[in-house]
């Protein structure tokens, strides 16, 4: 009998065994996921992920929006009168939804109170123990960096000081064509706009997760390198005479 049992059990284990699972790379999963993240370390990348690969349109087109006219804006104006407009547009809609909700509710005498109430009762206060964790976690990214850079302008190591050189050197090139904006709003389109090309024009059957061969191996499509290219082109020779 507990040879029997074994066997009436032995079926269920190798079919769960045998099953996909569906969180591994290899399953298909669902549509829009991050293949390339595990389900642990899907959070905010997978966040990143679904906002430059246009998962959401409507919220991508927001934020790909609101920032790229931000820093048009500061590419045109100076700070202080970009913040200055941005203030009095927030105030504009505020004021004209108080003001016309005020006036609905004289009209229809009703008492519904202020229209903001809900999110004037939100707590927003900081914590002093949040406070502290927070400034503890950015003091070990600005202890960090202080070593960081005293090692490498004290000359700790030859080799690392003369790559800053170099890349310094190089970064006087590219300010002579380009000012601080302008690179923004470069990498800005850039990184909503190549990860969805090479998304749609990619060999899905050689990415990394469904390939069977170890090694490194090309997973463009040969008019891929030439799209990419011509994109880079015409976007930064419409931002160069900036």
């Amino acid at each position: 009998m507990a040879e029997s049992s074994a066997a009436t059990q032995s079926p269920s284990i190798s079919s769960s065994s045998s099953g996909a699972d569906p969180s591994a790379p290899g399953s298909g999963g669902s549509p829009g996921a991050c293949p390339a993240l595990g389900a642990k370390s899907c959070g905010s990348s997978c966040a990143v992920h679904d906002l430059i690969f246009w998962r959401d349109v409507k919220k991508t087109g927001f934020v790909f929006g609101t920032t790229l006219i931000m820093l048009l804006s500061l590419a045109a104006f100076s700070v202080i009168s970009v913040v200055s407009y941005l203030i009095l547009a927030l105030l504009s809609v505020t004021i004209s939804f108080r003001v016309y909700k005020s006036v609905i509710q004289a009209v229809q005498k009703s008492e519904e109170g202020h229209p903001f109430k809900a999110y004037l009762d939100v707590d927003i206060t900081l914590s002093s123990e949040a406070f502290h964790n927070y400034m503890n976690a950015a003091m070990v990214h600005v202890n960090r960096a202080l070593k960081l850079i005293i090692r490498l302008f004290l000359v700790e190591d030859l080799v690392d000081s003369l790559k800053l050189a170099v890349f310094m050197w190089l970064m006087t090139y590219v300010g002579a064509v380009f000012n601080g904006i302008t690179l923004l709003i470069l990498a800005e389109l850039l990184v909503f706009s190549v990860p969805i090309v090479y998304e749609k024009y990619k060999d899905s059957s050689k990415t990394p997760w469904n390939r069977q061969k170890k090694g490194r191996i090309n997973t463009w499509k040969p008019e891929m390198q030439q799209l990419l290219k011509h994109h880079l082109i015409v976007i930064t020779m419409l931002l160069v005479p900036w």
